[in-house]
């Protein structure tokens, strides 16, 4: 289960008054984020334009009805947007008004809640009828919606008294949450699987799966673009499921390398031959590859490791200079989370 650390999330504060200030302090300190007060040096809708796209949450101490006109013209996508909480200035009341499920604003007001005494004013219908949550539930197993339009058909039947069906790579741990039935079948209203399949299904992709790489000196992106892409497609796993690559630590300050991971905004795990060399397992070894790094395979044996320890799920594919292998971490999905 992942449960939101907001002190290693970016989250800001604003308030109007000096009371307000005190407050939008306090609970700053909580989160560590930063506090603000209102035309000092930013007015409310410059400080907003500013933090909206940025931040992962904005806490507006004062009225619902301010906060609403502020952030009306920045509104997007549900699955995009930060959370948006409003306190009032006394603290009494801490209310989500946006991204109350993917974008967590429901879980960070009552940890606000907690810290000035105040209640926590939960206003998205599943919540108040005590429905299981299919978004929120996804963003606690670290799963990205691949079809979003899709959540209000599931939460919308189980709303209205309908059986909803799941279908997971992987055991479930806990209480199944009511409305719903675990199955088998191809025709699953849910999906949680690093390889979606089923064209009505809420697909849930648990991002878990680490890309191991290794390529020929001067190697560009374009290059790893384009094997990546196809052997995405070949194997039928979405983007999302990408946690992270790795590669060996020579291979580190390849600029193609570099490229290729900032385009997609992931993080570069590079290790030394002797740790490769250290990693168990069954990998395609070359004796060439072993000259050139002082280590058998680098793709393979480079996911595992970055994987933890986790189990290579597509070995060795090579071209154009290029391996890339996939391996894929533990993974403990779980139910407790809705009842906590």
């Amino acid at each position: 289960m992942t449960v939101t650390n907001w002190n290693e999330k970016n989250v800001v504060s604003i308030a109007f008054t000096g009371e307000g200030v005190k407050l939008a302090k306090q609970l700053m300190e909580k989160v560590g984020g930063q506090a603000a007060r209102s035309g000092r040096p930013d007015s409310l809708k410059e400080w907003t334009k500013k933090h909206f796209t940025q931040a992962d949450a904005l806490v507006i101490v004062g009225a619902v009805g301010i906060a609403v006109r502020a952030i009306a013209p920045h509104i997007q996508d549900k699955t995009e947007d930060p959370a948006v909480i409003v306190v009032d200035e006394k603290g009494e009341n801490v209310i989500p008004i946006l991204s109350g499920h993917l974008g967590g604003a429901n879980d960070l007001a009552k940890e606000l809640a907690q810290v000035c005494g105040g209640r926590c004013v939960i206003t998205t219908a599943t919540d108040l009828h005590g429905v299981f949550a299919v978004d929120e539930w996804a963003k606690h197993q670290d799963c990205i919606i691949l079809e979003k339009d899709r959540i209000k058909d599931v939460s919308g039947g189980l709303l209205a008294g309908a059986t909803k069906t799941v279908r997971s790579r992987w055991p479930i741990t806990g209480d199944l949450p009511e409305g719903l039935i675990m199955t088998k079948g191809e025709d699953a209203d849910i999906v949680m699987d690093i390889r979606p399949t089923g064209s009505r299904a809420l697909h849930l992709v648990p991002k878990i799966v680490y890309l191991g790489i290794g390529c020929r000196r001067g190697t560009k992106q374009d290059t790893l673009e384009s094997f990546y892409k196809n052997l995405m497609e070949e194997l039928k796993i979405p983007e999302s499921a990408i946690a992270g690559v790795a590669t060996i630590d020579i291979k580190a300050d390849e600029i193609g390398m570099v490229r290729f991971c900032q385009a997609h905004g992931w993080d570069l795990a590079a290790y030394s031959a002797v740790e490769l060399e250290q990693v168990k397992g069954d990998f395609h070894g070359s004796s060439f590859v072993e000259e050139v790094t002082g280590v058998d395979n680098v793709c393979e044996r480079s996911a595992v490791l970055a994987a933890g320890g986790g189990e290579v799920i597509h070995g060795k594919t090579h071209g154009s200079g290029v391996t890339m292998a996939l391996a894929i971490t533990d993974y403990h999905p779980t139910w407790e989370w809705y009842d906590e």
